[in-house]
C-alpha cells in the first residue's frame, strides 16, 4: 500500500538519526562525517523554510536522502540528495557546493536542480523539452534520475497538502513519465509505490474499492500465503536446500490496470498472490520450477521464462501461475540472488551489490536505451514526440520476438513487423518490401506476438525507401523517427513542395490571408521559433513529418490576429494566394497553391482538354482527376472533406504528353492486332501496352495504353481506329 506521510510525525533530527542508522551498515565513519557535513549545510540553508504542510523544509531533503540510501546508492548520491534544493531555494551557489564537496557532487546537484523545473500543469511542448533535458542528464550520470525519482516519491507521499488540481496534475505526470522510467531502470519497489500513489489521487473511488477487496479477507489471505510458503519450503528442502521463500499481494495499480483497463473482475485476476523463491544458481531455478509444477497444476499459457529471455531492463526470473487444492490461483517467481538484487534495485544494484554487471561494458549496455531514445528523437523538430516516446516505448507491456538467427528483439505491445525491421537496423527498415512470420508471408501492418520468428524481406533496388503511409502503421517512435529521417535526407525537394502544400491548405482552412510582401516574413518568424534557419527547412520539416502544422495552428492564428490588429486600416490584409495562378511543373494550375507536387490519378487518366479538379493528398501533393471521374463527389460541398478539393486548370501552353487507355471491341480475326498497331504507328503514336482477351461470341477486347497530346489528339486517334475493318467500338477507359 502507498505510504502517505503525515505532517510533524517526526522532527528533522529524528529522521536524520534514522538515516545515520542506515548509513552505518554500509559506510565508514569518515564517509558518514562527509554526509553529516552536507546535512549541517542543508540544515543551515533551509533553517527558516517551511513546506506547504507547515513542517520544516529540512525534512524533505533528509527523507529523500533516506530513500536514496535505502536503495543502496553511493556517498555522493546521498550528499547530493541532502543538497538537491540548496542551490535553487537558498543563497548558496554551485561554486559553494563544488568548493565544499567537489565537482562530482556539484554536477549531481546541478542535474537534479534542472530537472526540478519540469512544470506540472503547462503546455505539452514545454514539458516535453524538460523531459528531453532529463534524459540528457540521465545519459551523462544515471544517479541524477535516481535522486530525482526519490525526490518525486517523497513529494507523492506528501501530495495531500496540495490543492486538488495540482494533485491530479502531478499524479498524472508521475504515472506517465516517472513510473515508466523507474520501470525501465528496473527499480520495482519504487515504481509500484509511485503507481499506487498516483492512482490513489487520479481515481480515488476505484483505489478504495480495490483496497477494500484486498482487506475484506485480510487474515485469510495472509494465512493462504503462509500455508503455500510452508508447503513449498518443506518440499524444496529435500532437493534445493537453502532456498529463500517469501510472499506478496499484487500492487493496487497492477490490479487496477487489469480491472479497469482490461475489463476483468477482481476474481479473474490470477496473480493477486505471488510467492517468490530465491536460490543460488540458475540450475536450481529450473529444478524448483519442475518441483512447483509437480506440486501444483500449472495454468496453460501462464509460464514465462525471463531468464533465457531477459526484459529490456535486464529483469530475469521464471514466472509460472499455478492452482492448488484450494482452487486459488497464484504466481510463483523463481530467481537467483543476483537476479533478485537486479529486480529490486535495478540500475542501483551497480552501487549496492556490484552484482550482475561484469565490468563497465555491461553497465553501459544497461544504459544504452537512454541514448537510443535520444538518438531516435534527434531528427524530430516536434519536441512533444519525446513525451509520447516515454508513454509508449517505455511502457511495461512488451513482446519478445526472434530474428531467423535466434536473436531476441523486444518491442512494445502492438508493434508491427515494420517496427521489428527498424529495431534491427534503419537500413533493414528502409529497404523492407515484406515480412515472414514463422515462414508465412504476412501484411506489413501485422502486429507481432511473443515467440514468433520474423524474417524481413528487403529489396536491393537503388533508391528504395519506406512509404509515408508507414508512419500511420508503426507503433514505436524509433521507427517513426527513422522513417522521417530517411525522407528528410533523401526527399528534400519533395518535402519542401509537400510542406508548402500543407501550409497553404491550413491557411485557407483557417482563413489566414496575407499579401506577398508579408506572407514570407510572417512564416519566417514562425520557422525561427521551430529552430529552422530558413523557409525551405521549415517546409521540409513539415513535409517529412518533423513538424506538425496542425499543432502549430493555434499559435499561428494568435500571431496572425496580432498582425491584423497592428495593420493600418488603409492597407487591409488579403489572401494573395487566391489571386496567384502560376504554372506548375506538369502544366496544371492549382488555384491558391504555387509550385506544388502534381500527380495524375490512374482511375481516370486526365488529359489536356478535360475538365479537371485537384485533391490535396496527405504526403503525395495534389492528385488531378477529371470532373466526371467516379471518385469525385458530385457535390463537393456535401462531401466528407470539401476543404481538400481545389480548383485546377490546364495551362494554355501545356506541352507535356500524357498516357491514355483505350478499350476496343473487335471481331476476332487474323491480323486484327497488326492492323491496329500499324494504324497507330502511321500516326506516330507511341504504344506502351497492348493486350487482347477472347470473348465467347466470336469477338475480342483489345486494351491499349498510348501517348497523346490531349483530348483533341485522342479523339482523332479514336476516329481513325474505328475505320479499321472489324472494329465495332472504342471507348476511353478509366472515366
Amino acid at each position: 500500500m502507498p505510504k502517505m506521510e503525515e505532517a510533524f510525525s517526526n522532527t528533522p533530527e529524528e529522521y536524520y538519526s534514522q538515516l545515520v542508522e542506515i548509513l552505518k551498515k554500509s559506510f565508514s565513519e569518515q564517509e558518514i562525517e562527509q554526509i553529516d557535513k552536507a546535512y549541517q549545510l542543508a540544515k543551515k540553508a533551509h533553517a527558516d523554510q517551511k513546506r506547504r504542510s507547515g513542517e520544516p523544509y529540512l525534512i524533505h531533503p533528509v527523507l529523500v536522502a533516506k530513500i536514496v540510501a535505502e536503495m543502496g546508492m553511493d556517498k555522493e548520491s546521498i550528499i547530493a540528495a541532502l543538497l538537491h534544493d540548496v542551490v535553487e531555494d537558498t543563497s548558496y551557489s554551485f561554486e559553494d557546493i563544488t568548493e565544499l564537496f567537489g565537482s562530482e557532487v556539484a554536477a549531481l546537484v546541478d542535474g537534479v536542480t534542472k530537472l526540478g523545473k519540469i512544470p506540472l500543469s503547462t503546455q505539452a511542448e514545454t514539458q516535453a523539452e524538460n523531459v528531453r533535458k532529463m534524459l540528457l542528464a540521465m545519459s551523462e550520470d544515471i544517479r541524477v534520475i535516481i535522486i530525482k525519482l526519490a525526490d518525486r516519491l517523497h513529494n507523492m507521499r506528501t501530495l495531500q497538502f496540495m490543492n486538488e488540481q495540482k494533485r491530479r496534475d502531478k499524479a498524472l505526470e508521475t504515472l506517465e513519465i516517472y513510473a515508466p522510467i523507474a520501470h525501465r531502470l528496473g527499480i520495482r519497489a519504487l515504481k509500484e509505490e509511485l503507481e499506487d500513489l498516483a492512482i490513489s489521487y487520479l481515481d480515488p473511488v476505484a483505489y478504495k474499492e480495490i483496497e477494500d477487496s484486498l482487506a475484506l479477507k485480510g487474515n485469510t489471505r495472509l494465512e493462504f500465503i503462509e500455508n503455500i510458503k510452508k508447503r513449498i519450503s518443506e518440499r524444496l528442502e529435500k532437493s534445493v536446500p537453502g532456498a529463500h521463500i517469501d510472499g506478496r499481494i499484487k500492487s493496487v495499480h497492477g490490479i487496477y490496470r487489469k480491472m479497469y483497463m482490461q475489463g476483468k473482475n477482481f476474481d479473474e485476476i490470477y496473480d493477486i498472490y505471488a510467492v517468490r523463491i530465491i536460490v543460488d544458481t540458475v540450475v536450481d531455478c529450473y529444478n524448483c520450477l519442475g518441483i512447483i509444477h509437480d506440486m501444483f497444476r500449472p495454468i496453460p499459457g501462464r509460464f514465462k521464462d525471463y531468464i533465457s529471455t531477459p526484459k529490456p531492463n535486464m529483469y530475469q526470473s521464471l514466472h509460472t501461475t499455478v492452482i492448488g487444492k484450494e482452487a486459488i490461483p497464484f504466481e510463483v517467481q523463481i530467481r537467483t540472488w543476483e537476479m533478485h538484487y537486479t529486480a529490486e534495485y535495478g540500475i542501483a544494484a551497480h552501487w549496492k551489490y556490484k552484482l550482475g554487471i561484469s565490468g563497465k561494458a555491461k553497465f553501459e549496455e544497461r544504459l544504452s536505451w537512454i541514448r537510443q531514445l535520444l538518438e531516435s528523437q534527434q531528427d524530430s523538430v516536434d519536441v512533444e514526440d519525446i513525451v509520447r516516446t516515454i508513454k509508449t516505448d517505455l511502457a511495461p507491456e512488451e513482446v519478445f520476438v526472434f530474428t531467423p538467427k535466434g536473436d531476441v528483439i523486444s518491442l512494445p505491445t502492438g508493434a508491427t513487423v515494420i517496427d521489428f525491421a527498424y529495431a534491427i537496423h534503419s537500413a533493414v527498415g528502409n529497404k523492407m518490401t515484406g515480412a515472414k512470420i514463422d515462414g508465412r508471408i504476412v501484411p506489413i501492418d501485422t502486429q507481432v506476438k511473443t515467440g514468433e520468428i520474423i524474417d524481413i524481406l528487403t529489396s536491393s533496388q537503388p533508391g528504395k525507401g519506406p512509404s509515408r503511409d508507414w508512419l500511420k502503421i508503426v507503433k514505436t517512435n524509433e521507427a517513426k523517427s527513422k522513417i522521417r529521417a530517411w525522407y528528410k535526407k533523401e526527399r528534400r525537394e519533395e518535402n519542401i513542395l509537400e510542406g508548402k502544400t500543407e501550409v497553404e491548405l491550413e491557411f485557407r482552412r483557417n482563413n489566414i490571408k496575407l499579401p506577398d510582401d508579408k506572407y514570407n516574413e510572417f512564416l519566417f518568424n514562425i520557422a525561427l521559433r521551430q529552430h529552422c534557419q530558413n523557409l525551405d527547412d521549415f517546409y521540409a520539416a513539415i513535409g517529412y513529418g518533423g513538424i506538425s502544422i496542425n499543432r502549430l495552428m493555434p499559435h499561428i492564428k494568435e500571431e496572425y490576429n496580432k498582425l491584423v490588429k497592428s495593420s493600418p486600416s488603409d492597407s487591409p490584409i488579403v489572401l494573395a494566394t487566391e489571386k496567384r495562378r502560376k504554372k506548375s511543373t506538369d502544366g496544371v494550375i492549382i488555384e491558391g497553391i504555387d509550385n506544388c507536387l502534381v500527380k495524375f490519378s490512374r482511375c481516370c487518366n486526365p488529359l489536356p482538354g478535360d475538365e479537371i479538379i485537384g485533391f490535396i493528398t496527405r504526403g503525395h501533393g495534389v492528385s488531378i482527376h477529371t470532373r466526371e471521374c467516379t471518385n469525385v463527389p458530385k457535390d463537393i460541398e456535401a462531401s466528407s472533406e470539401p476543404e481538400r478539393w481545389v480548383k485546377a486548370y490546364w495551362d494554355n501552353n501545356v506541352k507535356e504528353q500524357f498516357k491514355a487507355t483505350l478499350m476496343a471491341i473487335c471481331m476476332d480475326r487474323v491480323g486484327m492486332l497488326a492492323d491496329v498497331a500499324g494504324q497507330l504507328a502511321s500516326m506516330h503514336v507511341m504504344i506502351h501496352n497492348m493486350t487482347t482477351r477472347e470473348m465467347k461470341d466470336g469477338r475480342s477486347t483489345l486494351l491499349m495504353t498510348i501517348t497523346v497530346d490531349g483530348v483533341e489528339h485522342l479523339n482523332s486517334v479514336i476516329s481513325k481506329l474505328k475505320k479499321i475493318e472489324g472494329v465495332q467500338s472504342i471507348e476511353r477507359s478509366g472515366i
